[in-house]
């Protein structure tokens, strides 16, 4: 009897603490904190309470983990400088995090989000520098991609490069990316990490809209259903045990399964890549260059394993026979024709090679591939139908039909007029947009569908009149 009466005193002692706690979210520093950190809290709790506070709630603080063990600077690093007795420097990159998180690092290192700052000559890049001007590239590509941080002669950081968290930041240190880019500062709560929205700072609008795309399938649906039950602060948080009600960004690309350990290399289990203005399997590159990368197929195994957690291996298969279709629809039909014709019109001379972006109908092949052509292929990849087709295929299909082939026409027309090389190279162009259209998945612009598809397409167009005409 004795021990249930301890038992009941010793839980109602834990509730009014976890009460207490929940109130005040306020831990006081405990002893084994060093004291240089101590130092740091006893002056920031004051000037910078918030920030202290986000600490006193992270799992770095239950560890005895404060300022100084992460700010903590040799004074010869470029951006090191003193502080009330104290070498620090502001920035804490991956370098500085490697020391306890060393798995974590060097999965980050090879993936290729360590590499997103590396956009200089980049056609985005070529936008947002020079068409629309260095501080949108500031403002803009750079606070997702991640800038060359720039520490200036009294110490400080350069304001056209700091503040930064972008993914691919190049730090002072030689190290790349940014932690904070996901983990916030100062919590560090994994909670946040696996949120769709954490993703969505980045990956979202006309040219990779991964957010909207998550938020409109099933997936995205179930998750905001069922967010009280995703256990989003699980130690562990294992697809299929930890929670069940639906998958995020983090479950697909990251996070661990039954079989498969946590990773920090988000494209480990990406079989395509989707960016290009053709899609090739994700190892490609590297293998032309005789690279040894982990293959395509055993990525995909490994995402197939995410997958199935909730679904069937038919189920799962049969995503991915039609994944790859709209892929390879995409590359076949608009894709590899409208490069192999962009390229001839730059390699010809009907187009300047040495400018981007002041011809119309490179604005006309860039909206084709990296609006309309990812959003096809994105939405193809995540259950989002609408950006699969309206967002997607049906711009495409505007975007080479009603204003690529018109505008090649127009300049291969205007080159024939002019005479000389200019008007054989046009004659050759003239010669590819007909072949390409005479390509079975064209022929229907043509006119030139054998009669039997007329005859089918008819027959289903009458077919649909007459069910809503009753």
């Amino acid at each position: 009897m004795k021990g249930i009466k301890l038992t009941i005193i010793l839980i109602v002692l834990l509730l009014f603490g976890a009460m207490v706690l929940a109130e005040d979210n306020y831990r006081s520093v405990p002893t084994s904190l060093s004291e240089e950190s101590a130092s740091c809290v006893s002056c920031h709790e004051t000037e910078m309470p918030g920030l202290v506070k986000e600490w006193r709630y992270s799992r770095h603080f239950g560890a005895d983990v404060g300022c100084y063990e992460c700010h903590a600077a040799d004074p010869k690093d470029p951006d090191a400088f003193e502080h009330n007795g104290y070498s620090i420097a502001v920035i804490v990159s991956p370098k500085d995090c490697s020391k306890c998180h060393i798995n974590e690092y060097n999965q980050f290192e090879a993936s290729h989000h360590a590499n997103a700052g590396k956009i200089l000559g980049s056609l985005d890049n070529v936008l947002g520098e020079v068409v629309e001007g260095p501080m949108a590239a500031v403002n803009g590509c750079k606070q997702c991609h991640g800038s060359v941080v720039k520490v200036n002669k009294d110490k400080t950081l350069d304001f056209k490069t700091w503040p930064n968290t972008g993914i691919g930041r190049l730090n002072p240190d030689g190290s790349k990316g940014a932690c904070s880019a996901c983990h916030s500062r100062h919590s560090f709560d994994a909670a946040l990490a696996r949120q769709p929205e954490n993703c969505g700072k980045c990956h979202l609008g006309p040219d990779h809209p991964q957010k909207e795309i998550y938020e409109e399938s099933k997936h995205g649906i179930a998750y905001y259903a069922n967010i009280d039950r995703m256990n989003l602060r699980s130690s562990s948080w294992v697809v299929g045990i930890d929670y069940s009600a639906a998958p995020t960004c983090a479950t697909c690309h990251m996070s661990a399964t039954p079989d498969l350990p946590l990773t920090h290399d988000v494209g480990d289990r990406i079989s395509w890549t989707l960016r290009p203005p053709v899609s090739e399997k994700v190892d490609a590159s590297a293998k032309k260059k005789g690279k040894q990368v982990k293959p395509w197929e055993d990525r995909r195994a490994d995402m197939k394993n995410v997958c199935s957690s909730c679904h069937t291996s038919n189920y799962v298969d049969n995503f991915y026979a039609q994944y790859d279709g709209a892929v390879n629809l995409y590359n076949n039909k608009f894709g590899i024709p409208a490069t192999k014709l962009y390229k001839k019109l730059r390699s010809s001379g009907l187009i300047t090679s040495d400018i981007n972006f002041d011809d119309e109908i490179e604005w006309t092949y860039f909206f084709l591939w990296h609006h309309e052509g990812r959003r096809a292929r994105m939405g193809a990849s995540m259950f989002a139908p609408d950006y699969t087709q309206w967002h997607g295929f049906f711009e495409v299909a505007d975007r080479f039909y009603m204003k690529f082939i018109p505008q090649i026409t127009e300049i291969t027309e205007r080159a024939k007029a002019e005479g000389g090389s200019k008007a054989k190279a046009a004659e050759e162009i003239d010669k590819m947009v007909s072949d390409i259209l005479e390509m079975n998945d064209h022929k229907w612009f043509t006119g030139n569908e054998s009669p039997e598809v007329k005859k089918a397409r008819l027959k289903a167009l009458k077919e649909f009149k007459n069910r809503y005409a009753q």
